[in-house]
């Protein structure tokens, strides 16, 4: 049993975060399970999002997000690469486009 106020005071904050910690773990769970027994790209945004805040609020390593995101992107069958690639490049062509040339006056 805690005896100073402070350990008093963290007893009460953990109980309170547990809950909040079980909340959001249970939400990625069942996104995740959702997702599985019906692939779409909408469930794929909403897993995307609940994983992102359980890796956010410290519930699930980043590393553990970053796995659970790449595994359901390969059940979907996306390749994230090539627009990726397509955005670089369209960028560079709008930078190209827009330079301003400066005309040197004497």
């Amino acid at each position: 049993m805690p005896v100073t106020k402070q350990a008093i005071k963290k007893v009460r904050q953990d109980k309170h975060k547990a809950v909040y910690n079980l909340r959001r773990k249970n939400a990625y769970k069942k996104a995740v399970k959702d997702y599985l027994k019906n692939p779409t790209e909408v469930g794929l945004k909403l897993v995307f999002k609940t994983v992102d805040k359980a890796s956010k609020t410290n519930v699930i390593h980043k590393n553990k997000a970053a796995r659970i995101k790449s595994r359901l992107s390969k059940k979907l069958g996306m390749k994230s690469k090539p627009t990726l690639i397509k955005k670089k490049v369209v960028k560079k062509i709008a930078q190209k486009k827009h330079k301003v040339k400066v005309k040197k006056s004497l």
